[in-house]
């Protein structure tokens, strides 16, 4: 099929920064389709101009309808680099599409920064919640990102300086390429820039002796976390979430989900990674809430109920985690919904969870191993072994 659809990154410079094939589909496209800052970049065509769409997601029923015409998409950059083209990639065959990508923020910011593409973060928080960002903030990172508003950096400062962050360098970029190109300088600290709406933030984090150290490798403080006592402990958590294997994008499905501990892990462990945590205390729900926003995994989904009931209609998983030990017809419902090489991890500390993990291993295979903790803690004046309870863990893969 011929590509009917064109999409097509324009910067600051409007059509005269498009390469001539680029100008010539914008010239002569039938439709066209943007926000008004695109409109406004394109300049004089003869086309019919028409808004995104309210709410967004109604873009692919309004292209499908104009299959046949010559129309033409607008997007800021690289069409294709956290923006609208993935999007309609994924809904329309790519045959139907032309992409037309133009230098994109990043690449413009990390030119202006003079840093080196291959050493940073790329980002964006743009129509998304704006603590996505905040499992990225490490000693020493240097992070760009797409920012929501004028609000955006000024919410990021707060971030980094409660984090012991606060000598992180910030730069703010907008309308780069442009006439009217603007650079904000400061400190997290100190941040007080009033910027545009569009901008692109950059940002070296500097690291003061007493920041937080959160890194997204498994096994963060139990002290970070929001809980009531009955958690995965840091120790266990680190090899639970090594058995159940975070891949990019992938599901897991957090079964007693507790205060999230697991379940948030899980999401920083990996870009793009999802959770949905299943929990019938609204308390323990609450606290899971509590602790995705501050660790950096707002889209953690939590559902109120319990196992299995409330596995019907779910999104198949691609791993499994049951934390509270087993009971009747949950790993039945769980095992048949879990994706071919999902990966499933159940731990228990009582005899009778452990008996059922015993007879599932001997029936399924798997891996069975017995995790115990020791730490060293005060005993009055003096220090001491304190044991936490051994943990019976199961794990297997669906092949």
């Amino acid at each position: 099929m011929n590509a009917w659809l064109h999409i097509v990154g324009i910067g600051e410079d409007g059509l005269d920064g498009l390469v001539p094939a680029a100008r010539a589909v914008v010239q002569s496209a039938e439709v066209i389709i943007g926000g008004d800052r695109h409109h406004q970049l394109a300049g004089l065509v003869f086309a019919e101009r028409l808004k995104w769409p309210s709410p967004f997601d109604a873009l692919i029923a309004q292209l499908q309808a104009l299959r046949g015409k010559r129309v033409v998409v607008l997007a800021t950059g690289d069409p294709l680099w956290f923006s609208v083209g993935a999007r309609i990639g994924r809904s329309i065959d790519p045959s139907e599409i032309t992409y037309y990508p133009q230098i994109s923020a990043f690449q413009l910011a990390s030119a202006r920064m003079g840093w080196s593409m291959a050493d940073v973060e790329t980002l964006t928080v743009h129509g998304r919640p704006v603590e996505q960002m905040i499992a990225f903030i490490q000693p020493d990172q240097r992070l760009l990102i797409l920012t929501t508003g004028d609000q955006t950096p000024e919410q990021i400062a707060k971030f980094l300086a409660d984090r012991g962050f606060g000598a992180s360098k910030m730069t703010v970029l907008a309308a780069m390429g442009g006439e009217n190109e603007l650079r904000f300088d400061g400190i997290a600290a100190t941040w007080d820039h009033v910027v545009p709406a569009f901008n692109t933030l950059a940002v070296d984090c500097i690291a003061a002796p007493d920041a937080a150290l959160s890194p997204r490798v498994p096994g963060l403080p139990d002290e970070l976390f929001e809980h009531d006592g009955t958690m995965t402990k840091r120790e266990t958590r680190a090899v639970t979430i090594a058995k159940l294997m975070p891949m990019r994008g992938a599901l897991l499905w957090d079964i007693g989900t507790g205060c999230g501990s697991v379940a948030v892990e899980w999401m920083r462990a990996a870009r793009y990674a999802q959770a949905i945590g299943i929990e019938p205390r609204a308390d323990r729900r609450a606290m899971a809430a509590q602790n995705a926003l501050a660790l950096g995994t707002p889209k953690l989904e939590l559902v109120a109920g319990t196992a299995p009931e409330m596995l019907e209609g779910l999104v198949s998983p691609d791993a499994i985690f049951v934390g509270g030990g087993l009971t009747d017809g949950v790993f039945d419902a769980a095992w048949a919904a879990l994706k071919p090489l999902g990966r499933f991890v159940s731990n228990a500390v009582t005899l009778e969870s452990e008996a059922i993990l015993m007879e599932l291993h001997k029936k399924y295979g798997g891996e069975l191993v017995r995790l115990a903790v020791t730490r060293a803690e005060p005993v009055g004046p003096y220090r001491g072994w304190r044991p936490f309870m051994p943990v019976t863990q199961w794990s297997l893969i669906k092949r």
